[in-house]
Formats: structure tokens, C-alpha cells, sequence
């Protein structure tokens, strides 16, 4: 469903993301972990089409991010950290204009608005403006947003950032209940619970690159996945320092 091959994307002599490589197969929910400024989010924008990568590709259920990105556009839903919403609109009126914007069917406009409504328990709340919304339902009109043309990828950036205990049970629940055999579902965070919660599989990026890709069983067998992503982050860091090292003697000597 998912394959990135050697992913690249350079802002200047920069790279966020060097030449990674992962793949997510069909009805997979695959936690894309890492720590702050690891290139997580610039991983997320090149696979949902919203940043061109530098080099390197990836193919959404067979269509290339690059040459065919209105195809892939056509079967992701993205939940980015920062949700689009617009203030000034009601739940049901906003969703109703992304089913629109999406190509959903006329017909089926109003029908898939009040499905995803209930499926991301908006119903209390879908006549009142977004603005008025707390945190905790603003990201649920996100997760609807996402899901309104019924993609067979889901991307979420950061979903439970900046919520409250409460809310964020709630939200990974909801996630949960989003991941069907058929829906591929990419979780991209740094927090642990929600990928050991919620995850089949584990892709872990630090710096850039990619330090470990396997399955939440595998990974766990033997240790906690604090202490695995504790190791893969550490071992990469001394990787880094040895490697700045070298380079510094082998600068020194010319």
C-alpha cells in the first residue's frame, strides 16, 4: 500500500530527510517515530503531496507521489499537526464544503457529512462555529476532515499534541476505531504510548534517517519500546559524533 524509497528532501546544503526508505502494507497501522526535529512532519507533506521531495520517491496504492499526485491526493486522508479549520464556519457546514472540495458525490455529500460526524462523536457539536470548539474537538473535526471522501491511507501528524489527559484517550480510542483491515493508517509522533496503543508496525527516524523498521512484536520481545527507541536514538547519535570526528582528523590531516 505504502513503499518510500530513498525519500530525500534538502532545504539548501540541508537535509531533513536523508534517503529514507519504509514501506506499510494494506490495513497496517505503522507508528512513524521519533524525536522533535527528526523529520517526521517533512516526511508526513512529501507523502501527502503538500512538499515535493528533493529526490527519491514513494507510491500510494500504486501511484507515485510525484508524477501522480492527484491520484494519491485522491486516497489520503491527512490529519495535519495544525488541523485546517476555519473558524467562522459551523462543523457540518465546514465539512460539508471539504466533501466538495474532496469530490465526493453530490448525492452523497449530506450522507457522508453525518457518518463521519457520528463516527468522530461531533454530533453535539456540529452546529456551532469551530472557533467556539475546545482542543479536544477541534482535532476530532480534523480526524472528520480526513476522513469525509473515505481514503484508503490516513496520515496523522501529531494528533494528540497539545491536548489533556482526557482528550487524548479519547483521541487515541477514536484512531483505534479507525484502523479497519482495509484503511492503511500512518501515526507520525514522538510519543510512546500512542504507538505501543495503537501500532502493528514501528519505523523509527532520527536525524533524518531512518534507525529501525519492524514490527511492534518484534520489537518488544525482549525489551520495552522506550528502551528500544532509547537505543536507536543513542546508537545514532554516537554514529553522528564518531563520524564528525573522523572527518574533523581526516580534515586536519590534509
Amino acid at each position: 500500500m505504502i513503499e518510500v524509497h530513498e525519500l530525500t528532501k534538502r532545504y539548501g546544503d540541508r537535509e531533513a530527510v536523508q534517503g529514507i526508505s519504509f514501506s506499510a502494507a494494506r490495513g497496517q497501522v505503522l507508528g512513524f517515530l521519533g524525536p522533535n526535529g527528526a523529520g517526521k512532519t517533512t516526511t508526513m507533506r512529501m507523502l501527502t503531496g503538500f512538499l515535493p521531495p528533493s529526490s527519491g520517491t514513494a507510491r500510494i496504492a500504486g501511484f507515485d507521489i510525484f508524477t501522480e499526485s492527484h491520484e494519491v491526493r485522491r486516497r489520503i486522508g491527512y490529519l495535519p499537526e495544525n488541523p485546517p479549520l476555519y473558524g467562522d464556519m459551523t462543523v457540518r457546514s465546514y465539512l460539508t464544503f471539504v466533501a466538495r472540495l474532496k469530490g465526493v458525490e453530490r448525492a452523497r455529500v449530506r450522507s457522508a457529512c453525518e457518518s463521519v460526524i457520528e463516527r468522530t462523536g461531533l454530533g453535539d457539536v456540529a452546529g456551532r462555529l469551530l472557533a467556539h470548539l475546545s482542543k479536544g474537538y477541534k482535532q476530532r473535526a480534523g480526524l472528520a476532515q480526513a476522513l469525509i471522501h473515505d481514503p484508503e491511507v490516513l496520515v496523522l501528524d501529531e494528533p494528540t499534541i497539545g491536548l489533556d489527559p482526557r482528550q487524548i484517550i479519547e483521541i487515541r480510542q477514536l484512531i483505534k476505531s479507525l484502523s479497519t483491515g482495509e484503511r492503511t493508517v500512518i501515526l507520525s509522533t514522538h510519543i510512546l504510548p500512542e504507538v505501543a496503543q495503537v501500532c502493528d508496525k514501528v519505523v523509527i527516524i532520527n536525524s533524518g534517517r531512518i534507525a529501525c523498521e519492524d514490527s511492534i512484536a518484534n520489537l518488544t520481545r525482549e525489551a520495552t519500546l522506550e528502551e528500544v527507541f532509547l537505543r536507536h536514538i543513542s546508537s545514532d547519535a554516537a554514529a553522528d559524533e564518531r563520524a564528525a570526528h573522523a572527518l574533523a582528523e581526516a580534515e586536519a590531516r590534509l
